[in-house]
This record gives C-alpha cells, sequence and structure tokens, in this order.
C-alpha cells in the first residue's frame, strides 16, 4: 500500500469472474504522514481510507468483469461499517462480489479482514463511463498487470 497516493491494494489474492468476486491484499505500512495526524502516539488507518481499499478492490473486479472496456468511478457508499482498528503494518485482505451491473452502473458488496477478522465492510456504487483519458486508460493497464491482473482480462485493450 502507498497510501499517500491511494494505491490500496497490493496484489490479487483470487479472482473468480463465474462467482463474479475478487480477494486482494495489501499490507499497510509502518511509516506514512497519514499516521502523523491519525492520530499522534495511536496511528491508525482512516476510515476513509478502509472504504477507499473496499472501492478500490470492487473496481479491479468491475474493470476485469467488463475487461477494461470501461472505467468505473465511486459514485456511493452505503452500508459503510468501521468494526475495528487498523494499524500500520497490517496486512488487509480485501474482498468484493459484484452483485449489479449495467446501465452505466455497477455495485459491489465489499469487506475487509485482518487476522480473520472483519474490520469493515460497506456497499459501493460506481458510475461506469469510457475512459476519459488514454493516459488514465494507459495507467491502469500498467497497474493492473503490477498488481497480478491476468492478460486475458486485458484484451479490450
Amino acid at each position: 500500500m502507498r497510501l499517500e497516493y491511494f494505491q490500496m491494494v497490493d496484489r490479487i489474492i483470487v479472482h473468480d469472474m463465474d462467482a463474479r468476486t475478487i480477494r486482494m491484499e495489501g499490507l499497510v505500512p509502518d511509516a506514512s504522514p497519514i499516521f502523523e495526524g491519525h492520530f499522534p502516539g495511536y496511528p491508525i488507518l482512516p476510515g476513509v481510507l478502509m472504504i477507499e481499499t473496499i472501492a478500490q478492490a470492487g473496481g479491479w473486479l468491475v474493470l476485469m468483469h467488463l475487461r477494461f472496456a470501461a472505467m468505473p468511478f465511486l459514485l456511493q457508499v452505503e452500508k459503510a461499517k468501521m468494526r475495528n482498528f487498523v494499524s500500520p503494518g497490517q496486512r488487509l485482505e480485501t474482498s468484493a462480489k459484484l452483485i449489479h451491473d449495467g446501465s452505466g452502473y455497477a455495485v459491489i458488496e465489499g469487506s475487509i479482514a485482518s487476522e480473520g477478522k472483519k474490520v469493515c465492510d460497506a456497499e459501493i456504487r460506481y458510475r461506469v463511463v469510457p475512459f476519459p483519458s488514454e493516459t488514465l486508460r494507459e495507467t491502469m493497464f500498467d497497474t493492473a498487470r503490477r498488481i497480478g491482473v491476468p492478460e486475458e482480462f486485458l484484451a479490450h485493450g
């Protein structure tokens, strides 16, 4: 994870396009400027970054489902619940299930667990639109390869 750059997932663990699910992993860094203010002497990952982590895992699932034909952008967060604190150095496993795709929207249900215990869950809605720039599209392809998206899902590009 590179918190300052909003790179919240490190790699894909498992994907199952038939079940429309994905599991991803990320290691919360031991040090980050974010922890200097959240909170001094008691660093914890901000809840908004936990939601962003779920949104990114779900976004990768949508991208793979669409074979990178369009880009999902966060539109709405529902039923979000923070269940536990996340500290520097913790390994997070983020899961997402695609529950709707169509009419320019996608919806996922997602959660984060650490050490086998759920720390956060939410339902995320995306607006799915054509890539707004070729630069973004190419950056997404590069990142996809770095985190382990199989080449077969990049076939559209």
